[in-house]
């Protein structure tokens, strides 16, 4: 069984920053797309970051780039998600997910789902 738990998030100060951690289990690492979405209160969940470790790639939001950067330990099956310079707007609930076919980061590609982890940003 996939599983996927996040970790990592809370309350900070505009301007500071987090790193999330997505713990995953039941599954080979390697062969999965994992991604970073995130849900801001009123709004439609959106795509963050996307890495496919074993093909060294990886996937930014336009808006996101130069302050988010992914990372993988394969050999803790867990991904992070490093946010720096972090602004008010990135206050949304932030959920990891697992998928064998994504290419695009999109949303739909995903069929699991971390819990989520609520980060928020105090101006």
């Amino acid at each position: 069984e996939v599983q996927l738990v996040e970790s990592g998030g809370g309350l900070v100060q505009a301007g500071g920053s987090l790193r999330l951690s997505c713990a995953a289990s039941g599954f080979t690492f390697d062969d999965y797309t994992i991604g970073w979405f995130r849900q801001a209160p009123g709004k439609e969940r959106e795509g963050v970051s996307c890495i496919r470790s074993s093909a060294g790639s990886t996937y930014y939001a336009d808006s996101l780039k130069g302050r988010f950067t992914i990372s993988s330990d394969n050999a803790k099956n867990t991904v992070y998600l490093q946010m720096n310079s972090l602004k008010r707007e990135d206050t949304a609930v932030y959920y990891c997910a697992a998928s064998t076919i994504a290419t695009m980061c999109l949303e739909f590609e995903f069929d699991s789902w971390g819990q989520g982890t609520q980060v928020t940003v105090s101006s």
